[in-house]
């Protein structure tokens, strides 16, 4: 193990905003730069044995944080690394293992050109790899899900390395079982990967290509069109545009069993007329009649569009995107006053109560909370 004395940087103040896509977050007494698994262990570990907490940093890309800022010392995770293998099991894939600090686009870049093609649908995410898994992320028609083998861990508990399976995470839709928990910081991920063309299973994405739902494109023609699709959506980091002061998609897609999919689909028809039609699908593997709604087709037709500004000024919603709450100058409590407000306004149009996607730190849309350790 290397020790934390001798490889770790100077731990200094910061000012979280400085380290999250959204630009928002008071300070942290200290900021320690964790560059392998060991100083993971080391770090992380000597928090705990402190009671102090810890706030265990990747991209900051899916990370709400108080204006007040944390009390407690912050470790980013910048373990680099990527290293490919034969898989033993399956004949003509790749085991491909990636530091849980390397760029997430970078890593997804770097794949296509090695001739890749399952991670292409998941370019322009912003964010490190490490966190991928923690929240199965998802775009286009893909998931983490369908492609990883394993992640490294610190076991917090244990207080040693560990390796969990795929189905030791139980990855769900923007889930697992270390989003929310305190259980385990993830140090490297595995993936299982092919040089075939990428099946498309999103229609958007198939219109772009010009290729048939359910067909396939190569990888590099996969990437420039989600690319470009995200980009118009304000999804791609860019300093010159403000619509990506962001976390993403702020809500997630709401999933309805049979009841309340019914109880949902005669609030949107008393509201828009009978005749109206919307995103509607089926959930894999869910009871039957169980649905996945559009957030963003809901929260526009409750009256919050493109560029709606928040209660407070400060965080509008996305002038290219109803799914993307923006930091327009202002505080994180401005943003949370606009997530409130189209949070409560969709439920009182159509019943339906939407979920945040990102990890919130030392606040909550209702209530403080304490400070995550996985973010």
């Amino acid at each position: 193990m290397t020790s934390t004395a001798e490889a770790d940087t100077p731990a200094v103040p910061v000012r979280l905003a400085e380290l999250t896509t959204l630009h928002l977050g008071g300070p942290a007494p200290a900021l320690h730069r964790a560059r392998t698994a060991g100083q993971v262990a080391d770090l992380v570990g000597a928090a705990d044995a402190a009671g102090t907490g810890v706030l265990v940093l990747g991209g900051g890309s899916n990370l709400v944080v108080a204006d007040d800022g944390v009390p407690c010392p912050v470790v980013r995770i910048e373990i680099s690394g990527y290293a490919v293998a034969p898989d033993p099991v399956v004949p003509g894939r790749d085991l491909v293992t990636v530091g849980a600090g390397e760029d997430w686009d970078a890593l997804v870049a770097r794949t296509v050109s090695d001739g890749y093609g399952e991670l292409a649908p998941l370019s322009g995410i912003p964010g490190s790899t490490g966190a991928t898994p923690v929240q199965n992320v998802g775009a286009y028609g893909s998931e983490i899900a369908d492609t990883l083998v394993s992640v490294e861990v610190y076991d917090r508990t244990a207080h040693r390395a560990a390796v969990l399976t795929a189905d030791e995470l139980q990855l769900g839709y923007r889930t697992s079982v270390l989003r929310g928990s305190e259980r385990a910081v993830v140090t490297a991920v595995t993936f299982a990967l092919t040089r075939d063309e990428v099946p498309v299973r999103y229609a958007e994405l198939a219109r772009s290509l010009g290729v048939p739902l359910g067909g396939t494109a190569p990888a590099a023609d996969v990437r420039t069109a989600v690319l470009e699709l995200r980009r118009g959506k304000g999804m791609v980091l860019d300093d010159a545009d403000p619509d990506t002061r962001s976390a993403g998609s702020f809500f997630t897609n709401p999933i309805l069993d049979a009841e309340r999919a019914r109880d949902a689909d005669s609030a949107i028809r008393a509201r828009l007329g009978a005749e109206v039609t919307y995103p509607s699908y089926p959930v894999t593997g869910a009871d039957p009649g169980t649905v996945k709604l559009s957030a963003a087709w809901l929260i526009d037709r409750a009256g919050f569009t493109k560029g709606h500004p928040g209660p407070r000024g400060g965080a509008a919603l996305s002038s290219k995107h109803t799914l993307a709450l923006t930091n327009r100058g202002g505080s994180t409590e401005d943003l949370l006053a606009l997530a409130r407000e189209i949070r409560d306004g969709v439920h009182a149009a159509f019943g339906v109560r939407l979920h945040p996607e990102p990890v919130f730190v030392g606040v909550d849309l209702d209530q403080a909370s304490s400070p995550s350790s996985l973010a």
